[in-house]
């Protein structure tokens, strides 16, 4: 069982920055993909970033290419989302999670373990 607790959310002013970050317990992730989705009011869960279990290979929603930044620490079983530039769009429960397999996956049903979110609302 693995359980995550994501921090890191708050509001913001429009064109502001915040660092979320997801801390994983009850096994070490290696060798599994980690990824952040998020939910607007009245949205379905989207995808929004992805890194692979090296860390060297990521992938993000057009919407936030050029603006967020996904990482990870093995070591410390955390992974990061720098997110800057913040639109109002971007206003939503931001979830981490953990794949179900080592190769990058969007479609949330590659992953088995979520935590609780964390919001994020940006103000224009």
């Amino acid at each position: 069982q693995v359980h995550l607790v994501e921090s890191g959310g708050g509001l913001v002013q429009a064109g502001g920055s915040l660092r979320l970050s997801c801390t994983a317990s009850g096994r070490t992730l290696n060798r599994v993909v980690m990824g952040w989705f998020r939910q607007a009011p009245g949205k379905e869960r989207e995808f929004v970033a992805n890194i692979n279990w090296s860390g060297s290979g990521t992938d993000y929603v057009d919407s936030v290419k050029g603006r967020f930044t996904i990482s990870r620490d093995g070591a410390k079983n955390t992974v990061h989302l720098q997110m800057n530039s913040l639109k109002p769009e971007d206003t939503a429960l931001y979830y981490c999670a953990v794949g179900r397999y080592y190769f990058p996956t969007n479609a949330a049903n590659d992953y088995d373990y979520w935590g609780q979110g964390t919001q994020v609302t940006v103000s224009s």
